[in-house]
């Protein structure tokens, strides 16, 4: 968890909630291994397709905006 506190700013309670919220929703896995948890999409595909239909709907209002570029890319399979 400390990786995804660093990487996004927040406080640690507050990543806490959102993954126990994503978790319970059923969108996301966790693996613990050690002191340590892993945590895996479990529908990957699915949020690059919302994803992708977010920034089609903000490029109509006119906000041409990427919000996920590595999820974009893995989309269009341009790794």
């Amino acid at each position: 968890m400390r990786d995804l506190v660093e990487h996004m700013g927040f406080a640690q309670s507050t990543v806490s909630k959102h993954l126990s919220f994503l978790s319970e929703c059923g969108l996301i896995s966790a693996r613990p291994d050690g002191r340590a948890t892993w945590y895996a999409l479990v529908h990957p595909q699915a949020v690059r397709d919302v994803t992708v239909a977010a920034e089609a709907l903000l490029g109509a209002t006119g906000k041409d905006f990427a919000l996920c570029a590595h999820l974009r890319s893995e989309y269009r399979g341009e790794n």
